[in-house]
């Protein structure tokens, strides 16, 4: 049996899931001006459009963790917060979670460059039935470069399709799978940071998941 054993703490209480799969929906920008937004701000640093939209890139289970420190190879990765679902064996669990992605690699292939990273998840998680109520929750990412803590990416779920025509497309979740499913835009581009901090809000209740991490650049040896 592959993959991490997660912990995650539900209103109904602790979950545990054995990650046997893992799936980052990619180019899912609801709005054709948003999604061809994000795709200009990769080109901008070399990497190239979608076959289609939207693609599902398969990651090794092993790569999700829920930790605060993650270990990546120079300065060229960097965070993007993203809805998470959950997939057990009593239905679906929504948390927060960042596709850390190396961008220089992503610049020949997308598809290496998720496999290069972890993937980070927050450690609580709420009960969903994916539904139109979800457009009102809210996406944002906070990252501390040169030291200084800037808000990197903000918006809601109403700028990704909907997660359960994401399901839908990769043909189901079955128990044990994780979907990370799309991103919002950044401010400022796309950059490092030392320290990447996400968080999920739902404004009509005030609740949230939250998680943060900081990132530990290894040398590059040649």
């Amino acid at each position: 049996m592959s993959g991490r054993v997660l912990n995650f703490t539900t209103p109904a209480g602790t979950v545990t899931v054995q990650v046997r799969d893992c799936v980052v929906a990619g180019w899912t920008g609801r709005d054709k001006a948003a999604l061809d937004h994000h795709i200009e701000e990769l080109a901008a640093i070399g990497v190239p459009g979608p076959s289609t939209v939207p693609l599902y890139y398969r990651v090794a289970a092993e790569q999700v963790q829920q930790g605060d420190t993650v270990q990546v190879l120079g300065r060229d990765s960097s965070g993007e917060v993203e809805p998470v679902l959950i997939a057990t064996e009593d239905g679906l669990l929504l948390t927060v979670g960042s596709d850390h992605t190396d961008r220089k690699v992503e610049s020949y292939s997308i598809a290496v460059s998720k496999q290069m990273c972890p993937k980070v998840l927050a450690t609580a998680a709420w009960p969903v039935e994916p539904g139109p109520w979800m457009d009102r929750l809210t996406l944002e990412s906070r990252a501390t470069i040169d030291g200084r803590e800037v808000v990197y990416q903000t918006g809601t779920f109403a700028m990704i399709r909907p997660l359960a025509e994401l399901v839908e497309g990769y043909g189901g979740l079955q128990p044990g799978t994780v979907m990370l499913c799309g991103t919002v835009p950044v401010s400022g581009g796309i950059r490092h940071a030392d320290r990447f901090a996400m968080r999920l809000t739902d404004p009509e209740s005030g609740a949230a998941v939250e998680h943060a991490y900081s990132i530990e650049t290894l040398p590059e040896i040649r």
